[in-house]
């Protein structure tokens, strides 16, 4: 399955009906995260369980550690790591910020909306992570 570098959020949830409606829930930390607004519209895009995620039963030697909700997806930088991203945004105490899969958030101080910079991952969070600049694009 390809998967779009335009996802914010990953997660898992029941649908349940409501008043004639069927409603799904989104976990508060994708919000809290600061992948998704309250108010906004987004595109959801359903993916139905294999019979072995819904029976409780695993075939052989399939590790199931991926697909159980409780793990949440996991951070998609690690500390050391060296990329390349581009400021979209500045937070609220004027730190550039980047969006890398699934919409993680890299904080990266010093650096302005529009400039391209090669980081270094100095620390990693569950919902974002920080970098510092190492080489400035031209």
């Amino acid at each position: 399955m390809e998967i779009s570098e335009k996802l914010l959020c990953l997660f898992s949830a029941d649908i349940r009906e409501e008043n004639d409606e069927y409603v799904v829930t989104v976990p508060q930390r994708e919000v809290e995260s600061g992948s998704l607004e309250p108010g906004e519209t987004y595109r959801v895009a359903l993916i139905s369980r294999s019979e072995s995620e819904t029976d409780g039963t695993t075939n052989g030697d399939v590790d199931t550690s991926a697909s159980r909700a409780d793990d949440g997806p996991q951070p998609p930088v690690e500390p050391g790591e060296m990329r390349y991203v581009e400021i979209e945004d500045l937070g609220k105490q004027g730190d550039g910020i980047a969006r890398v899969e699934r919409g993680y958030v890299i904080i990266v101080p010093d650096t302005e909306v529009g400039k391209r910079v090669k980081i270094e991952v100095t620390e990693v969070k569950s919902n974002f992570a920080v970098g510092r600049v190492v080489e400035e694009s031209a």
